[in-house]
């Protein structure tokens, strides 16, 4: 139940990446704050691709990003030192505060402020809900738990595209009540942040051992914890010796940690799925279909979306994590490469797709979708909040946050400029990033499933290539 409640979190993200995209596509929406994207889609742009091209445009989107990046580096002060709830709780707020600016915005600049609101809830919950999890989850369910937090990012996906399908009816203000509603999950997560426990390592790390041990026992269902306790007051008691995390996450012990920190999270975002999940509406409407059916299109990646997650989380602690990390990757690759191949010999600047092709290239979609879904999606989360030690866990998680929202932020930013640029090409580029980061995985990253988190630090030393890397134990040992 507490990580139910906590994995609401991840929806706020995915409701903002479902409903920024449906809305970007609404004509009322489009006439009052970016007319000159309304005028060059409503009288038809000479190149099919660079219809929705416009820097004001790209801005609406990312800001939130960028914002988000510079929250998640203060986010980490708050989860070390006050807690996981406060994060989730301080994150609820500022979501509920730039979903009302927003909903009533007025000018373009309201508009960004409550762009920048949402960022901030963001980086606060991204930065404490996958942490949350790992933390509550024992070690033989840690996947299958910590991607609650990507269902509920791909539920939350899943649903603002739905809204946005009803909201485009409703005109003129139908794009009010889509940003609006953003407040509900928000709502939860800030009212279900009150409710949560404590995780029991941010209670001993706190000086809270007694209280530690009794939401251990609570939440394990048994007295016999004692060995799970001591490991947990072990780490304590090395991570409160130290006193800059930051920069203790830079020596060499802790290499590997780092170094999948900033891959995982940059990965995931150059697979190009948020360019699709953004700009989804956008996206088709540019490759020739109307405007309910890119909305209607954007409904089923979404759906897509949600149900592959699904099989991660069935399959994660049993299959692990390498090997749908490696799947997902080649099926992905496969995906964009088709739908470059049919969109570079079936469409162009000025003519649109046939019927037939066009559902072709939904389908190669829904499986690119499919395949992250249930890979990249929810290990680029997982992977990263599993494998640090207590004393830099916060640290290196505002890392993987930080990472994650730069990499949106640079990839909303420029997407619709490159789709007018490299047309076609758009998705050969992302398909030469996701043979790099599959190759990635095969050779440096070892299998996490099953080990218990204390104990991660003894999968790099058996590693062939990183016991290369990290000190001999002595070493380290001497200079803890």
């Amino acid at each position: 139940m507490a990580c139910l409640v906590a994995a609401v979190g991840g929806s706020i993200f995915g409701y903002d990446i479902g409903i920024s995209g449906g809305v970007t596509s609404m004509d009322p929406f489009l006439e009052k704050f970016f007319p000159v994207v309304y005028r060059k889609k409503n009288y038809k742009s000479k190149n099919n691709y660079c219809k929705y091209d416009n820097q004001g445009l790209a801005a609406f989107t990312s800001s939130l990003y960028l914002a988000g990046l510079v929250a998640s580096i203060g986010a980490s002060h708050v989860t070390r030192n006050y807690g996981r709830r406060a994060s989730i709780i301080c994150g609820g707020i500022s979501f509920l505060i730039g979903a009302t600016l927003n909903a009533s915005a007025m000018n373009l600049a309201m508009l960004l402020l409550g762009r920048i609101m949402l960022g901030v809830g963001i980086g606060f919950g991204n930065q404490a809900v996958p942490l949350y999890l790992s933390e509550m989850a024992p070690a033989h369910l840690r996947g299958g738990l910590n991607m609650m937090f990507q269902l509920a990012t791909t539920l939350g996906i899943f649903s603002a595209n739905m809204i946005n399908y009803g909201t485009e009816k409703i005109k003129p203000w139908g794009w009010r009540l889509s940003l609006g509603l953003a407040a509900a999950p928000a709502l939860v997560m800030t009212i279900g942040g009150f409710f949560l426990p404590e995780t029991p390592n941010s209670l001993i790390e706190q000086g809270s051992t007694d209280k530690g041990r009794q939401v251990l026992e609570r939440i394990r269902g048994t007295r016999n914890v004692d060995a799970e306790l001591q490991d947990m007051i072990e780490a304590s008691e090395l991570a409160n010796s130290i006193k800059h995390p930051f920069r203790n996450i830079l020596e060499l012990r802790n290499r590997p940690q780092l170094v999948m920190a900033i891959f995982m999270p940059t990965f995931q975002i150059l697979t190009g799925i948020n360019s699709i999940l953004f700009y989804a509406p956008v996206l088709f409407q540019s490759l020739g279909f109307g405007g309910n059916a890119s909305l209607y299109s954007s409904v089923m990646t979404g759906a897509v979306l949600c149900l592959s997650t699904l099989v991660s989380i069935a399959t994660v602690d049993r299959w692990g994590r390498r090997t749908l990390l490696i799947g997902g990757g080649v099926q992905m690759i496969i995906c964009q490469i088709t739908v470059a191949i049919i969109l570079g010999l079936k469409f162009g600047d000025d003519k649109a797709l046939s019927k037939g092709f066009s559902v072709l290239v939904v389908v190669v979609i829904c499986l690119f979708v499919a395949a992250f879904g249930w890979s990249w999606g929810p290990l680029g989360w997982t992977v990263p909040s599993e494998i640090f030690p207590l004393e830099t866990r916060s640290a290196g998680q505002s890392i993987t946050v930080s990472v994650n929202l730069f990499f949106t932020f640079v990839i909303a930013q420029s997407f619709l400029p490159l789709l007018c640029s490299f047309k076609y090409g758009i998705f050969l580029f992302f398909s030469g990033w996701i043979t790099i980061m599959t190759i990635f995985v095969y050779i440096f990253l070892p299998e996490t499933k099953g080990v218990p988190i204390e104990e991660m630090i003894l999968l790099w030393r058996k590693h062939w290539f990183w016991k290369k890397v990290m000190p001999p134990l002595q070493t380290v040992e001497e200079d803890i």
